[in-house]
């Protein structure tokens, strides 16, 4: 279980430094097992333990002249080390380093990811309690439905978040992975308890066939589940901006005291963190699409997959954290308006109860077609009018007051009626 508030943040864990400090951990952990299996003396990794170090500037200077990144970092680590640096990336290749690291900066993101995500779970979960009984009008194709309540809505994002904590939970044994397997993945000069030894002491599992580099599949899962995240909440967003139209105005972003909307209209208060994450979702969607065309390598490597991961892994990790933290905080402090929840649920004289008054009429002996006609016609004489009233139409209608008696019709507008099964979704997800 993650602790709460003791993770890194999500920016640190993308700095050169902690980067190359992964890389420091793989090749100590290498050196470790090596050491274990007689390969290399214990003495030696004890003093490469002690004295191993590095300088992400001085790096970046070694960079410079050999163009290859890892040998800029193991120069730089032996210049701490000295002579003991010899036993340092014995029969390793560069992708041994970087794959075996890059996962533990994966899995060390996706820790944090899953605690934003296990507090937004607590406050949708918190504010569909908080409106299990706040009636509302359902909607589809955007139009008025039949009556549901917001804390059915909220029930339903609840459902939709707990299914990604799932998915993370196996998208982190699955990414979990490193590979001491030497070129091409042989162990032509490193053999597999080395790489099984090494990977126990980080926390992962050796991959189980890797090639020179660890697949890209298990990079693209990754993503493809941080954009699959990202587009629930670009849902739950743009559910907050339809709901915060003005003709509608059933929730509404907290609007804080001095904040402005607009730099010319002063009545404007605008669902800016809504907007910011819908954007967002693109962005994360985007980088979804670019570790799928990673996935497919020449022959056991080429690097055609690193320039795209230094910009698309970071970026989506950081993006999916941030998009966490604002619909976490947007949710918590969303105003909610049950007044104006029940004036949209019963313009029009409660239109929206339609069917109830087709059913009842059914039930009294009416064939479907009759009834259909009867209530389509109130519904439609009362619809978007000013004073159209469909509840007085029905009860002036002497086909429907032939069938019904004033208690019949008036039990048919009950919102009551609509809830009735609710508690079973509510016990479904312990609300």
């Amino acid at each position: 279980m993650i602790e709460r508030y003791t993770l890194p943040e999500m920016g640190n864990l993308w700095t050169e430094f902690y980067k190359f400090k992964t890389w420091l951990q793989v090749e100590i952990a290498a050196c470790e097992a090596q050491a274990e299996l007689g390969y290399i003396p214990s003495g030696a990794v004890e003093e490469i333990k002690a004295k191993a170090n590095f300088e992400p500037k001085r790096i970046l200077e070694i960079e410079a002249e050999v163009r290859h990144d890892v040998i800029a970092f193991l120069t730089n680590v032996n210049e701490y080390v000295g002579e003991a640096g010899r036993y340092i990336h014995l029969g390793l290749t560069s992708s041994d380093v970087l794959d075996t690291a890059l996962a533990l900066q994966l899995v060390a993101s996706l820790d944090v990811i899953s605690q934003r995500l296990a507090d937004l779970i607590e406050v949708i979960r918190q504010k569909a309690r908080e409106h299990k009984n706040t009636v509302m009008i359902g909607r589809s194709h955007g139009i008025h439905a039949e009556p549901i309540t917001f804390g059915f809505k909220l029930a339903g994002w609840l459902a939709e978040v707990l299914r990604h904590q799932e998915r993370l939970k196996i998208l982190r044994e699955t990414i979990a992975v490193g590979k001491i397997s030497g070129a091409v993945g042989t162990y032509a000069n490193i053999e597999p308890r080395v790489e099984a030894i090494a990977c126990e002491k980080l926390g992962l599992k050796p991959d189980t066939a890797s090639t020179q580099v660890i697949s890209r599949d298990r990079h693209a899962d990754y993503v493809q589940q941080l954009a699959l995240l990202a587009a629930s909440i670009e849902r739950f967003a743009v559910e907050i901006r339809n709901l915060q139209k003005t003709d509608v105005l059933e929730v509404e972003e907290f609007f804080a005291k001095g904040q402005k909307g607009s730099s010319a209209m002063p009545h404007k208060r605008n669902p800016i963190r809504s907007e910011r994450l819908t954007g967002m979702a693109r962005l994360v969607r985007s980088h979804a699409g670019a570790t799928l065309e990673n996935v497919a390598l020449w022959h056991e490597r080429d690097i055609s997959h690193s320039s795209v991961e230094r910009v698309v892994l970071p970026d989506a990790c950081i993006l999916t954290h941030f998009m966490l933290i604002e619909i976490t905080d947007l949710v918590k402090n969303l105003l909610v308006y049950p007044e104006n929840m029940a004036r949209n649920l019963n313009c029009y004289g409660g239109v929206v109860f339609s069917q109830r008054v087709l059913l009842t009429l059914v039930d009294k002996g009416l064939s479907r077609e009759e009834a259909y006609a009867i209530v389509q016609q109130s519904a439609h004489t009362a619809w978007n009018k000013p004073d159209g009233n469909f509840h007085d139409l029905i009860s002036q209608d002497p086909r429907v007051t032939a069938q019904l008696s004033p208690a019949e019709i008036e039990k048919c507008f009950d919102p009551q009626h609509h809830l009735q099964h609710l508690e079973a979704i509510y016990q479904r997800l312990d609300i």
